[in-house]
């Protein structure tokens, strides 16, 4: 259940509270969740880079593995990232990016409360306002969105090194423009990052057209062991298929290389919901599943532990995969 708290919109009070506690800030410590995507290391970059160009000083991190993906390390401001164990245990001001619950913070949920103030910023409906401040709307397209107005507020200029942070998690969130939070005010802050000089065809490729040759390999054991259930989801259809991990050992691949094997799988028009199950290094399932018009798979991976969006969410799994198959479609199926 989301808390009234939780469905704040961008006009709520909680964002002068957020300037004002900022504004009295000599250091503010920023994190995102575990394994972050673009969105939530693009947003926090960002506002790192923001902070420190108003003479603050800032810690920014996220939890174990501390390793940034290989599709990221294009991003400006990463030097402002420091190790978990560098974070401090009871900051003043800490701030966090796209992090539905305090568990996604990983290690560092700890000095997510401890803190004295914590300043949330989330667009994901499942949000449970774990903040003493939280700039959380469901309804903005990505959590650079909500990075860009409180950059905005704060008076900061968009220069070209935090524009590139936002611009990079507002067109993976929406799929290149493609999904249906893509409102017009969201292309007017894409002409925004643009006129700040972000170049959109060399941070696409960095998202979408880079990989390594071992990839292909990879790819390809995923796709050949693709299974469809047309009668799953109420007879909409699921596909779902596993990347092992053998299948990345062999092409000395990390995890975060199997991101993008959804975006292939989910083109079957014979399934309205798409499963990847991606094993980790620990032998856990990080399990990604999208939808495509009617069925809210948030929720369901909710009620599995996990979260997300209506059309894209996800959770773990420790065993073996068609158990949490099995788990996912019974709960698709209910609902």
């Amino acid at each position: 259940m989301v808390t009234t708290r939780a469905m704040m919109m961008t006009t709520s009070p909680d964002w002068a509270r957020a300037v004002a506690i900022l504004d009295g800030a000599e250091h503010v410590c920023l994190a995102c969740h575990i394994r972050p995507d673009a969105d939530a290391l693009g947003s926090m970059v960002a506002v790192a880079s923001a902070l420190r160009d108003r003479g603050q000083g800032v810690v920014a991190s996220f939890g174990d593995p501390f390793v940034v993906p290989a599709i990221l390390t294009f991003l400006p401001g990463l030097e402002l990232l420091s190790p978990p164990d560098r974070f401090p245990a009871r900051p003043d001001v800490m701030m966090s990016f796209d992090a539905s619950n305090v568990d996604r913070l990983g290690g560092l949920a700890r000095s997510a409360g401890a803190a004295a103030e914590l300043i949330v910023v989330d667009h994901h409906a499942t949000n449970t306002g774990f903040g003493s401040v939280n700039l959380v709307d469901p309804a903005a397209a990505a959590t650079a969105v909500l990075a860009a107005e409180l950059i905005s507020r704060l008076g900061v200029p968009l220069s070209r090194e935090i524009a590139v942070g936002l611009y990079a998690g507002l067109v993976t969130d929406t799929g290149s423009f493609r999904f249906a939070a893509t409102t017009p005010t969201v292309h007017e802050l894409a002409a925004q990052l643009l006129r700040a000089g972000v170049d959109p065809a060399a941070v696409c490729r960095e998202l979408y057209d880079r990989a390594p040759f071992g990839y292909l390999g990879m790819l390809a054991a995923a796709l050949g062991r693709a299974q469809l259930d047309p009668a799953a989801v109420g007879g909409r259809g699921l596909v779902w298929t596993t990347v092992t991990r053998a299948d990345r050992e062999r092409a000395e691949l990390a995890l975060d290389a199997a991101e993008s094997v959804i975006d292939e799988v989910r083109r079957t028009d014979d399934a309205e919901v798409a499963v990847v199950l991606k094993e980790d290094d620990q032998g856990v399932w990080q399990v990604s599943v999208r939808s495509k018009d009617v069925v809210d798979v948030g929720e369901a991976c909710t009620e599995l532990g996990g979260g997300g969006h209506a059309r894209a969410a996800g959770f773990s799994h420790t065993g073996r995969a068609g158990e949490a198959i099995a788990a996912l479609k019974g709960v698709l199926d209910r609902a």
